[in-house]
């Protein structure tokens, strides 16, 4: 029986509980039918349905086929048999009284043991299912033909409802309508955005409509291409949150569109796309992060586009780590590194001196108490921190660079107007005053090489030369704090001498040593002992290697002005490491040993204060420049 085979099938009346009313008002479908009063709804509740049928499917799309009332007799029937069989070879099987059908369908009334009539008639119903089933083929392609496939089901079950082959047509009729019904739903869903990719309480999803078509007519091209659409929103999704630059978001849905059709190299592609974007996006972030760093508030911009950098990036990612080492020079350095040596471009011409860009740090200023030669003027010992990095000229303001100053400028330099300073005399052994010895001199008086570091200036001519510098290049050039010489000096050691602790090893700088020799054959009397430097006075700038900052000369060849009025100790100094300046102070500190200084005088954290109006041979200066 039909209704008890598909029955065991688990569907039920499947087809036929959406066409109850053709069925019932026809009577013919036995089983099934004769219970249609209650069947129909206690069947479709008993069974777990795969899809949810709409009201506006709950009947057949076609009507019930109703067959041609044909008249038949003993003197007609021979020819209608002919007829049918003539219908039959024609094709011609349902459309009309003279189709075979409805002929075969009379006959079997008028003679239901006829065995020719039976043959024809089954005949006509293999062709009719064979039509059928080349309508439900076509399904993908025009889809009106699932109508065509229900108008052969109708002549079938009015026909043959019990007969097995229209059984299994009717079921395969059934399939088809449930498939449809689950790719329709599926495509609600997908329109909706309800996907199916993970839980979602209370509903089904696409994918699983999709997937519930597949397994209910294998290779239902609707269903297929529903799931690649589904795939194809994943995706999208995984492409709207790359914009987005939620890249962890991305690779979620990635990773649920890559289950849908793992077979295939969709996925990959996507993520391909994605990876590239994301690599894009990170150079660029890291580019715009760059360009930012030059302007007004320029490295609050590149550090918010860093905190996008870092959230997309994967971990040890160069682009981030770049940016994050230039937005940290440019806290600290601006547009400049540590170490980095330039010069600034003068305006009439030229270059302005060298200059070394030193890092930022801190360090202890002064003397602990305790240190041989120490006094209390290099105390209280003090922290200070220098948040940003300071260029420092690689030399002390040589002969030459000062001659441009003067030649270019209407300063009068100190003992220029005086018409003396204070020069070393090789006959005494002693520092004396002389006449006519002015910026042009050495430290004897006599004319000085333009790669000599320049003496006999003042500190108020060191800082007219400040000013000029910074006139002629646009840039803000002084003379440095003493906390900032003594940083540079040190130049991360700690010890007693800049060098450390000890006495210096051989050619350190230009110092006092028991070996040097002046032109006349006189020695130090106060000198550290076993060294010697080959020098008598000042030697040219660079004669000697630099320290650990990459400048020369700090702890020896001269002595040097800086900015800061003198004070008998730190008490109450500045303590972000700023001159400590009075206006209108007359006595200024210099700081750093010289060519003739005692060691004690050699040491870090000695200092010296004496009249802005001083000029000697061993006493010059070097200038910073803030970056």
């Amino acid at each position: 029986m039909l209704h008890q085979s598909l029955n065991s099938s688990g569907r039920g009346c499947g087809l036929r509980a959406l066409m109850w009313t053709s069925i019932v008002a026809l009577g013919l479908l036995s089983g099934c039918g004769d219970r249609a009063g209650k069947a129909a709804s206690t069947e479709a509740a008993a069974r777990k349905p795969i899809v949810t049928v709409s009201a506006d499917q709950a009947v057949s799309p076609v009507p019930p086929w109703r067959a041609p009332a044909i008249a038949v007799s003993p003197d007609n029937a021979e020819d209608l048999r002919k007829r049918a069989e003539a219908a039959l070879s024609a094709g011609k099987l349902y459309a009309d009284a003279d189709s075979a059908i409805p002929l075969f369908v009379a006959l079997r009334g008028f003679a239901p043991n006829d065995r020719r009539i039976a043959a024809g008639l089954d005949r006509a119903i293999a062709l009719l299912l064979i039509e059928g089933d080349a309508a439900l083929k076509k399904i993908d392609d025009e889809p009106l033909s699932l109508r065509d496939a229900h108008q052969v089901a109708a002549v079938a079950r009015a026909v043959a409802p019990e007969h097995r082959k229209v059984e299994a047509y009717l079921e395969r009729v059934d399939r088809a309508d449930q498939a449809q019904e689950a790719d329709r739903l599926g495509e609600e869903d997908l329109n909706a955005g309800r996907i199916g990719e993970g839980a979602q309480a209370g509903q089904n999803g696409a994918l699983a409509r999709f997937r519930e078509a597949l397994e209910l007519r294998p290779g239902d091209v609707r269903a297929l291409q529903g799931i690649a659409a589904a795939e194809s929103a994943l995706i999208r999704r995984a492409e709207v949150a790359a914009d987005r630059d939620d890249y962890a978001g991305a690779e979620r849905w990635l990773a649920k569109a890559a289950l849908v059709r793992p077979k295939l190299s969709t996925v990959s592609d996507a993520q391909g796309r994605i990876a590239e974007q994301r690599r894009a996006r990170i150079g660029s972030l890291r580019d715009q992060g760059i360009a930012a760093l030059p302007k007004l508030r320029g490295i609050d911009e590149a550090r918010g586009l860093l905190a996008t950098l870092l959230r997309i990036a994967p971990a040890g990612d160069p682009a981030a780590a770049e940016l994050r080492e230039r937005i940290e020079l440019a806290t600290h350095y601006g547009l400049f590194r540590p170490g980095q040596v330039f010069t600034d471009a003068m305006n009439f011409g030229g270059r302005g001196p060298a200059m070394v860009v030193i890092p930022h740090g801190a360090f202890r200023m002064g003397a602990p108490v305790g240190e041989a030669d120490s006094s209390d003027a290099e105390r209280p010992l003090r922290n200070i921190r220098f948040e940003r990095g300071l260029a420092v000229s690689r030399y002390e303001i040589t002969v030459g660079e000062f001659r441009r100053f003067m030649n270019s400028s209407k300063h009068r330099a100190r003992a220029t107007r005086r018409g003396y300073s204070t020069a070393y005399d090789e006959r005494s052994g002693n520092l004396v005053r002389r006449g006519g010895v002015d910026w042009q001199s050495d430290y004897a008086g006599q004319p000085a090489a333009d790669n000599l570091p320049v003496v006999h200036v003042s500190a108020k001519d060191a800082a007219a030369y400040v000013e000029w510098l910074s006139a002629i290049t646009g840039q803000r050039y002084r003379l440095p704090s003493e906390a900032e010489y003594e940083y540079a000096l040190r130049a991360g050691k700690q010890g007693r001498y800049p060098w450390g602790d000890g006495a210096p090893t051989n050619k350190i700088g230009n110092l006092t040593g028991s070996l040097d020799v002046s032109p006349s054959g006189r020695h130090w009397r106060n000198a550290f002992q076993g060294y010697g430097d080959g020098a008598w006075g000042p030697m040219p700038v660079g004669s000697y290697l630099p320290n650990a900052f990459g400048l020369h000369d700090m702890g020896g060849n001269v002595s040097e002005w800086v900015a800061d009025c003198w004070h008998d100790n730190y008490r109450r100094a500045p303590r972000d490491g700023a001159a400590w300046f009075n206006p209108g102070c007359r006595t200024r500190v210099f700081r750093g040993g010289s060519w003739s200084s005692s060691p004690a005088q050699t040491r870090a954290a000695w200092r010296q204060g004496t009249s802005a109006d001083t000029t000697n041979g061993r006493l010059g200066f070097r200038v910073v420049r803030d970056i």
